[in-house]
């Protein structure tokens, strides 16, 4: 098992975060996404898939 521990300084400074909207299927569908990343590392980033609205998560 690998540990988790951070061999990176944390500088907070450096976070930067996207958005994205990803279309699928020709059109058909599309859905959000959020990216936070470490500016000054290329293997510390985070995605995640969104929602527009708690609604669309039931």
């Amino acid at each position: 098992m690998v540990s988790a521990e951070s061999n990176t300084p944390v500088q907070p400074d450096s976070l930067q975060s996207h958005s994205y909207r990803i279309t699928v299927d020709d059109g058909r569908e599309s859905f959000y996404a959020l990216s936070i990343e470490d500016a000054s590392s290329e293997e510390a980033w985070l995605m995640s898939d969104t929602v527009v609205a708690l609604d669309n998560m039931r």
